[in-house]
C-alpha cells in the first residue's frame, strides 16, 4: 500500500516552460498525422498520373484505408504496451516506427509497396496516440486540461497547412519532375520526427504511472525534478497540498480485468466514447482523404493547385479548438461536446445539399467546408479528450487505443473507400448521400453526448475515474 500526494502536486502546478516543452515534444504527433493525411490527399491527383504510381480514385481510397488500418493496429498493440511498460519508452518506439514508414513511402514503386509503407506509417501514428495522449493528460494541470488537449489536437491542422503548402511547391512540374516532387514530400515528416526524437529526451515518465506500478521512489524523483523545473521557469513558490491517494500497486493489469471495467462498470462511458470516435472519424476520413479529388473532378482545379484550397480548411480546423477550447473548461464538457457535434452535422447536411445542386464554385465549397470544420474540429478533439480522461489510469492508454481502433475502424477505414467509389461515379447526388450519412452520425453523437456525457471539467483524473489500484 502506498499513500501519495503526486496527483494533487501535478494539478496545482502553474503554467511554465516545462508545459510548453511537453506540448512541443509530444503534441507533434497530431501535426505529423495532419501532414501525412494532407500530403496524400493533395497528391491524389498526381499519384494517378502514369508517370508516377498510376493510382485510380479507388486505389487512393484503398491506400488511405491501409494507413488508417495500420493506425488502428498500432494503437491497439502500443496501447497495451504503454500501460504495461510506461509512457516514455513507448513514445520513443512509436515515433521511430513512424520515421521508418514515412521514409520508405518516398521510395514506393507501385500500389502494393505504397500501401504497405503507408500501413507502417499509420502503425507508428496510432501507437503515438496511445502513448502521447496518456502522458499529456497525466502531466497537465486539471484546470487547463480541456483547453490544452483541444489546442494540442488542433495542431493536426498546422501539419495539414504544412503539407498543403509544401505540395504547392513540390507538385509544380516547373520546379520538380512529376515523379520526384511527391517523393520529397514524405521527407518533411522524416526530418520533423528525427528532430523530435531528440527533444523527447527532456520529457519525464509520468509520475502517476510510476506510482500505480509500484515504483514510488522513481515517482518521487520524477515529481521533484518536474517541480524544480517549474519553480525555475515560473519563479513562483508552490503551495503545499493535503489531498492524498492510497493505492495498492501492481506491475500490470491483464486484459480480462481491464475489459471487465471498460464494458462493465464503465459501459455507458464506453458507448459514449465509441460513438464520438466513430462519428468524427467517418466525417474526417471521408472528406480529407478525398478532398483533392472533389476539387479536381467537379471544379476543374489543377492537380498541382489543390494544396492552395486546403490552407483555409486548415485554418478553420486549427482555430476551432483554439478558440472554443476554453469553453470546454468553463461551460463544461457535456454541453460543448453536444453543441459542436450537432452544429457540424447540420452544417454538413446543408453544404452537401448545395454541392449536389451545383451551387458552389471551388472557392465557395472551400469556404463552406472551413465553416463546418471550425465546429467539427473542436468536436473531434473533444472525442480524444473524453477517451483519455474518463477511464482509470492503469488502462488509459489501452482505452484510448481500443476506442480509437473501434471508432476509426467503424468510421475511418470504410469512409475513404466508400467516398473514393462515390467520387469515381462522377455523381454529385451519390456524394451528397455520403455527406448525409456523415451528418447523421454527427447528430447521433451529439444526442449521446448530451445524455451520457461526463462532467470532467476542472476535475482531477483520479476523481473522474479512480485508479484500479486504489480499489
Amino acid at each position: 500500500m502506498i499513500e501519495t500526494d503526486i496527483p494533487a502536486r501535478l494539478d496545482r502546478l502553474p503554467w511554465s516552460r516545462f508545459h510548453v516543452l511537453l506540448i512541443a515534444a509530444l503534441g507533434i504527433t497530431w501535426m505529423l498525422d495532419g501532414l501525412e493525411v494532407t500530403i496524400v490527399g493533395a497528391m491524389s491527383g498526381v499519384l494517378g498520373d502514369a508517370r508516377t504510381l498510376h493510382l485510380s480514385a479507388a486505389d487512393v481510397g484503398a491506400v488511405a484505408s491501409c494507413y488508417v488500418t495500420g493506425a488502428v493496429i498500432g494503437a491497439l498493440v502500443f496501447g497495451w504496451l504503454t500501460d504495461r511498460f510506461g509512457r516514455k519508452r513507448m513514445f520513443y518506439i512509436t515515433l521511430g516506427l513512424y520515421l521508418l514508414g514515412v521514409s520508405l513511402s518516398a521510395f514506393s514503386w507501385n500500389f502494393l509497396s505504397f500501401a504497405v509503407f503507408r500501413f507502417i506509417t499509420g502503425a507508428g501514428i496510432g501507437g503515438e496516440y496511445s502513448a502521447v495522449n496518456s502522458a499529456i493528460d497525466e502531466l497537465m494541470p486539471a484546470r487547463l486540461r480541456g483547453r490544452l488537449a483541444l489546442a494540442i489536437n488542433g495542431t493536426f491542422w498546422l501539419g495539414a497547412a504544412l503539407g498543403a503548402g509544401s505540395t504547392i511547391l513540390l507538385l509544380n512540374p516547373a520546379i520538380f519532375p512529376i515523379d520526384l516532387g511527391w517523393r520529397l514530400g514524405f521527407g518533411i515528416g522524416a526530418v520533423l520526427s528525427a528532430g523530435i526524437l531528440l527533444l523527447r529526451s527532456l520529457v519525464p515518465e509520468s509520475p502517476r504511472w510510476l506510482i500505480t506500478h509500484g515504483r514510488p521512489d522513481d515517482a518521487q524523483t520524477a515529481m521533484a525534478e518536474i517541480e524544480r523545473r517549474v519553480i525555475g521557469d515560473s519563479n513562483m513558490r508552490l503551495q503545499p497540498v493535503t489531498e492524498k491517494l492510497t493505492v495498492h500497486p501492481k506491475k500490470s493489469f491483464g486484459l480480462g480485468p481491464v475489459m471487465k471495467v471498460m464494458f462493465g462498470e464503465y459501459w455507458l462511458r464506453s458507448v459514449l466514447v465509441l460513438v464520438l470516435m466513430a462519428a468524427q472519424a467517418f466525417l474526417y476520413n471521408a472528406l480529407f482523404f478525398t478532398y483533392a479529388l472533389v476539387l479536381i473532378r467537379f471544379y476543374g482545379v489543377a492537380q498541382q493547385s489543390a494544396g492552395y484550397f486546403l490552407l483555409p480548411l486548415a485554418a478553420g480546423n486549427f482555430l476551432g479548438p483554439l478558440i472554443l477550447g476554453r469553453l470546454f473548461d468553463t461551460i463544461g464538457r457535456r454541453v460543448m461536446i453536444a453543441l459542436t457535434y450537432a452544429l457540424a452535422g447540420i452544417l454538413l447536411a446543408g453544404t452537401g445539399y448545395l454541392f449536389a445542386h451545383n451551387a458552389f464554385t471551388a472557392l465557395g465549397q472551400t469556404i463552406a467546408w472551413s465553416v463546418i470544420f471550425f465546429a467539427a474540429s473542436a468536436a473531434a478533439s473533444s472525442a480524444y479528450l473524453t477517451a483519455s480522461e474518463v477511464f482509470p489510469l492503469e488502462m488509459r492508454a489501452l482505452a484510448i487505443a481500443v476506442f480509437y481502433a473501434l471508432g476509426t475502424g467503424a468510421g475511418g477505414i470504410v469512409a475513404p473507400w466508400i467516398f473514393g467509389d462515390l467520387i469515381g461515379t462522377g455523381s454529385r447526388q451519390y456524394i451528397f448521400y455520403g455527406y448525409l450519412a456523415a451528418a447523421a452520425l454527427m447528430l447521433v453523437a451529439a444526442g449521446v453526448a448530451a445524455k451520457f456525457g461526463v462532467d470532467a471539467e476542472r476535475k482531477s483524473l483520479e476523481s473522474i475515474a479512480a485508479p484500479l489500484s486504489a480499489k
